[in-house]
């Protein structure tokens, strides 16, 4: 299907292991501080009382209206945590990433409203792989950079840049942004979700075949198959040519405690994920607060799916 390139531990470009297209399937406040709150009410639900009508009505009540025997009315039970007490015509569950103007119509901020994310973490340095790289992406995909060195403005050399989304917090990690700004509700409106490192190599990658290929197999968690120039960790991650997919390898004698788990089987490294919605809800919650370099949360993905890992030429 096509390579990439991983640059090597000194990050050098002509020292890169190539990547080729790899795909995995996939598989409060405390409660003493507030009164409890009566499910059972469904404040006018069936009368045909319209949202904004409710809402001067809740407005004008008195506090017997609202407050009653120590209990919050509750407007709809499927309401979000925090949002029980509003009419359902105001609840705006999920945001996104797309950017707004500053004036004028806002139906009229976006012209198109791209299907999938891609972030990658990086520094200045690196901007020659990152311009590559971001090529390799149509008008399909949000881009979003976080930068761990403070240096931002510097990017609109390039002229994709300046529709980029830029978050810059110094010296943090990919997985300290992705549990700060990939929040699932606000990365729900796309269907895929790319959390990438800086250092590879996309020579050979097709963004769009890939997906293609992630829909017709049903991955749920994936990444492109590494062709390394300089040795390559996991075999599993590898790239075969003589099929589309694969979700279990032969590793080094003992590395393997189960054949049909990681790293011989549902197996995808944390430097090129691909998430789908669904397993990045999952996910994002798995991930902790204090991580930083993601060692070993590879080998915990699985538990967001319900099947094995696949990869992709």
């Amino acid at each position: 299907m096509g390579t990439a390139t991983r640059s090597s531990t000194c990050r050098k470009p002509s020292e890169s292991m190539r990547l080729i297209v790899t795909t995995f399937i996939g598989f409060n406040l405390p409660s003493g501080l507030l009164p409890s709150i009566d499910l059972s009410y469904i404040e006018d639900k069936y009368t045909g009382a319209s949202p904004w009508s409710v809402t001067k009505k809740n407005r004008s009540s008195s506090s017997q209206d609202q407050y009653l025997n120590g209990t919050f009315k509750i407007w709809v039970p499927s309401n979000p945590r925090g949002a029980e007490r509003l009419p359902p015509g105001i609840v705006e569950a999920e945001s996104d990433l797309y950017l707004r103007r500053l004036w004028g119509k806002p139906s009229e901020d976006l012209t198109s409203k791209p299907k999938y994310l891609v972030t990658f973490t990086v520094g200045y340095d690196q901007k020659k792989n990152i311009d590559a790289a971001v090529k390799k992406f149509s008008e399909n995909f949000t881009i979003l950079l976080f930068h761990y060195d403070g240096r931002t403005t510097e990017w609109d050399e390039f002229e994709w840049s300046k529709r980029a989304i830029h978050v810059s917090a110094r010296k943090q990690t990919k997985w300290w942004y992705a549990k700060r700004f990939l929040h699932p509700d606000v990365v729900a409106p796309y269907d895929y979700i790319f959390i990438w490192d800086e250092d590879l190599g996309v020579e050979h990658f097709n963004a769009e075949e890939y997906l293609r290929l992630v829909r017709k197999h049903g991955l749920e968690i994936s990444q492109p198959g590494l062709e390394p120039n300089k040795g390559l960790t996991w075999q599993m991650t590898k790239r075969r040519g003589d099929r589309e997919v694969h979700k279990e390898t032969e590793e080094k004698p003992g590395w393997c405690t189960d054949p049909h788990l990681p790293p011989c089987a549902a197996f995808v490294e944390i430097m090129a994920p691909v998430f789908s919605r669904d397993a990045w809800r999952c996910v994002w919650h798995m991930i902790q607060n204090d991580l930083v370099h993601g060692w070993g949360l590879d080998f915990a993905l699985r538990k967001c799916v319900e099947v094995s890992v696949v990869i992709l030429p």
